[in-house]
């Protein structure tokens, strides 16, 4: 079998006619039989100066891979120099290698970077995307003050099972690591603030410093960021593997309402348990204080529990308690809010539940921020 025959779906040759150098090009010119034809085009080279004719009649089909590597043909011969002419092209051929030149006022593919308008495009994206989210969860809260007001009226709605046993996992479950943690921090608060109130002989004011950091900022802020992260992300992750496995729909096609079969025993549950967890954190960090203040300072129990009753009031408690159903509410819509957001991917599943420990840790702090505001602007 000759060359041509066992080339015959796409070919390209060199002649002479006429004094003039001719590629003549022919079979289909296509996607599939670029790869074959790359290496021959490559070995087309012409006499120095010679002009150069690319001929093709034989072509008989023609797609935009196969023009555009007859017009990286045409440029390189024309770099070397020669003149180049095409020939035999239908109209269809010609319009389609014509589209292979650049052109003067066609907008490049890619626009010159600019560093500034780079920033600012990103700031505006990021800036849309945020108050859209703000708009989601806005109408979500409502949503859930919704589903909390039509169960205080039937309370028969209410699923007391599913509520009991959210308890017990965000409650009663955290109660080890939340234990363990506050005990640290009030350890960690008591040795770094005695050691630098030593520095003017005043270390006896350390559980004043202890008693109104814990009951006031502490103690809440670190049990509501551990339930963010314990909690919220595991009502995410739950809510969003119903969402991949299609349950959530099933629920809604069955005429169950998601909000009060999902959401609300989870929130509920978030509002009861933080505050008896914010308690039993501010006693574990008084503890771990007043341990380090035995061993450090040589305060007993008793002198400390005397110093804590002159430095705090009732308020000081109440302070920070008062903060924890807001926090609860908080955490606990924001993790359902995200949980139905997933759309049917374990990777949704994940980017969502991340998302979701970020923004319950950002509006607590946030709020905190707002009821410190709040408390200084009151006197309390």
């Amino acid at each position: 079998m000759d060359e041509d025959a066992s080339r015959a779906r796409a070919w390209c040759r060199a002649a002479r006619a006429e004094g003039i150098w001719v590629a003549e090009l022919g079979g289909r010119w296509i996607l599939a039989n670029v790869v074959e034809l790359e290496h021959d085009v490559a070995a087309l080279a012409p006499d120095a100066g010679a002009a150069v004719r690319i001929d093709l009649g034989g072509v008989e089909a023609l797609d935009t891979a196969g023009a555009w590597l007859i017009y990286r043909l045409a440029r390189r011969l024309a770099n070397v120099p020669h003149k180049v002419e095409i020939s035999g092209a239908t109209d269809a051929q010609t319009a389609l290698l014509e589209r292979m030149a650049p052109k003067e006022g066609r907008r490049p593919l890619m626009r010159p970077y600019n560093p500034l308008r780079d920033m600012l495009e990103r700031v505006g994206e990021v800036t849309i995307n945020v108050l859209s989210r703000a708009r989601d969860l806005v109408s979500f809260f409502g949503l859930t003050a919704i589903v909390f007001v039509r169960a205080a009226l039937r309370p028969r709605r209410l699923r007391f099972v599913s509520l009991l046993s959210h308890l017990e996992r965000v409650g009663l479950n955290a109660l080890p690591i939340v234990g363990l943690l506050s005990f640290l921090i009030g350890v960690v608060l008591a040795y770094q603030g005695a050691d630098q109130l030593r520095q003017f002989g005043a270390e006896i004011y350390t559980v004043n410093l202890l008693g109104v950091s814990v009951l006031r900022e502490i103690g809440i802020l670190m049990t509501a960021i551990l339930v963010a992260g314990r909690s919220g992300s595991a009502f995410t992750a739950e809510i969003g593997m119903m969402k991949v496995n299609e349950e959530v729909a099933a629920m809604q096609t069955i005429g169950v309402d998601p909000m009060e079969v999902l959401v609300l025993p989870r929130v509920l549950a978030t509002v009861i348990a933080l505050p008896l967890l914010c308690f039993y954190a501010n006693m574990m960090a008084l503890l771990g204080g007043a341990i380090m203040s035995y061993f450090a300072l040589g305060i007993g129990v008793e002198q400390f529990l005397v110093r804590l009753k002159d430095a705090i009031t009732v308020s000081t408690l109440w302070v920070g308690m008062v903060k924890a159903p807001f926090f609860a509410f908080l955490i606990g819509m924001v993790g359902c809010y995200e949980g139905l957001k997933v759309e049917g991917s374990a990777e949704s599943v994940g980017r969502l539940t991340t998302k979701a420990v970020v923004e319950a840790i950002f509006l607590v702090i946030v709020a905190d921020a707002g009821f410190s505001i709040l408390f200084s602007y009151l006197g309390i």
